[in-house]
């Protein structure tokens, strides 16, 4: 209730605690978080095949896009357009890791929103009591595990997308009329993998800073010091 009460007595921005290690860090997890499930959803990426047809070959381009439900985007290997004939579609559903790597992230990045916004403008709040350096130190520590898990999921995820679009096994399914052409670019996509990660090592050391927040770090019982005028004994 005093907590209520004292949010509700007004915001004070002190941006002090973006020069210890606790804010400054907070703020990386925001950045390196918008990036990670910015280059994975919105992505759309396009393989390339060549049909050979007479008098000269027809350029296929199947094109895929995020949450990478490959198996919902058809390509027509025929020289005739406009027909169904030898419609086939890209295998393989990769939604799953793709959609949860993206939610932690949007989940990450309001996360450290709202404690950025507790650090910088109730920050006596937040160091009043144990609460809350304990609570975050907890929400904290699981989004380390949840970077660990997403990143790793993707990772694996990533590696079956770039399988499944790759022209030169799309092309095993009409060896005599289609040719491999270049292969999707995927940098993006790589970068996010590589963010995810990155994400766990900022989250998973920022747990040492709030640790040092909390009472579990703090000495229980201070040393007694010597009365004021009294004279140690021998």
């Amino acid at each position: 209730m005093d907590t209520v009460q004292n949010l509700a007595s007004g915001f004070a921005l002190d941006l002090g605690p973006l020069k210890e290690p606790l804010g400054f860090i907070r703020v990386l997890e925001w950045v390196f978080a918008i990036f990670a499930f910015a280059t994975t959803g919105g992505y759309s990426g396009t393989t390339h095949l060549k049909i050979k047809c007479q008098p000269e070959e027809k350029a296929v381009n199947p094109v895929f896009v995020y949450p990478f439900r490959l198996s919902a985007y058809p390509y027509t290997t025929s020289c005739e357009s406009g027909t169904q004939a030898n419609q086939t579609y890209l295998q393989g559903d990769f939604s799953s890791s793709a959609e949860f790597f993206v939610c932690v992230g949007v989940f990450g990045f309001l996360y450290c929103t709202a404690t950025l916004i507790l650090y910088l403008g109730y920050q006596s709040v937040y160091r009043q009591t144990s609460r809350g350096p304990i609570i975050d130190l907890v929400v904290t520590a699981a989004f380390a595990f949840l970077w660990l898990v997403s990143s790793s999921a993707w990772g694996k995820g990533l590696t079956d997308v770039k399988w499944a679009t790759n022209p030169e096994h799309l092309v095993e399914q009409c060896p005599n009329t289609c040719k491999a052409g270049e292969f999707p670019a995927m940098g993006r996509l790589n970068a996010s993998v590589t963010f995810g990660f990155l994400n766990l090592i900022l989250w998973a050391g920022n747990c040492w800073f709030i640790y040092k927040e909390t009472p579990f770090h703090k000495d229980p019982n201070p040393p007694a010091t010597v009365e004021e005028g009294r004279a140690p004994g021998p």
